[in-house]
């Protein structure tokens, strides 16, 4: 009787929800409070933290649904928002991205999860905001001084970045009629005005082609080879940028995939994912 009792509490451990912490405030701005959610994996009370931000061309999406396949391989999931292009422009949504990291990692003792290391991952839009706030670590323009932890670093460990653009002076002459159609008004949001009116300086601290440095942390990228949206040529630029500067970094491409696709959330793309981060962290 003992002996199934204790596979049935085993069986219901392993089957537990995730303990989740919800719209928990990390920094307020003139536009509105920001908010974030934590999920924790059940069977591990001191997980690596991942940092979700999602995608939608800046001016979309929430961090609401975010993608759960890491956190059931036992890591700790933060879903954060942040200013869309309709509300404020760059570099806000990167000052909303590193104080939700600072908050994070203050608060790491009080949530249950371990923060020292910080995993930054995102697709599309998202991919391309995590490149910049992982690859402009003390940057004092990108830093931002929002929320109460402005001296808490905002350090980033390792990126984890899919099929995310990394150079504005050249996508657009890379895209596609449609992908032309979708990113030159997206951009036009992003920046306040179309792209060919902003600053060159500006566009070059949005990129992340331009703030690749040997400092930079390991990073993930991965595109899918048929994408109409952002061009291939991007996750590649961003690549050889980290390799000549010896950064460790991998590029996977991923046949007859899209802008996305259930390949980005298949079991042994996880997996290069988790090997990936097991083997850099």
């Amino acid at each position: 009787m003992k002996k199934w009792l204790l596979i049935l509490l085993l069986i219901q451990q392993v089957n537990a929800p995730a303990q989740e912490h919800k719209d928990v405030i990390y920094a307020k701005t003139p536009q509105r409070d920001l908010t974030l959610d934590i999920y924790l994996p059940p069977q591990n009370t001191n997980a690596q933290l991942i940092i979700w931000v999602h995608g939608g061309a800046w001016h979309a999406g929430s961090k609401e649904n975010p993608p759960k396949e890491l956190l059931q391989k036992g890591y700790a999931l933060a879903s954060i928002e942040y200013r869309l292009s309709t509300e404020a422009v760059f570099p806000a949504m990167i000052h909303d991205i590193k104080a939700s990291i600072r908050f994070l990692r203050a608060n790491q003792k009080k949530y249950g999860y371990q923060a020292d290391k910080i995993i930054l991952w995102g697709s599309s839009a998202g991919g391309h905001l995590a490149a910049v706030a992982a690859l402009s670590n003390n940057d004092a323009f990108l830093e931002g001084t929002l929320g109460d932890y402005t001296g808490t670093s905002s350090r980033v460990d390792l990126l984890l970045d899919l099929f995310g653009p990394s150079n504005f002076k050249n996508i657009l002459a890379q895209s596609t009629p449609h992908g032309l159609n979708v990113r030159a008004p997206a951009l036009a949001l992003f920046f306040g005005k179309p792209l060919e009116k902003v600053e060159v300086k500006l566009v070059e601290k949005a990129s992340p082609v331009f703030l690749v440095d040997a400092q930079d942390p390991p990073c993930f990228l991965a595109h899918g080879n048929q994408d109409p949206q952002v061009p291939i040529n991007q996750s590649i630029e961003l690549h050889l940028k980290l390799k000549a500067l010896q950064v460790k970094s991998e590029l996977h491409f991923l046949n007859d995939m899209g802008h996305g696709g259930k390949d980005f959330s298949a079991p042994d793309f996880v997996s290069l994912m988790d090997q990936f981060i097991k083997e850099n962290l």
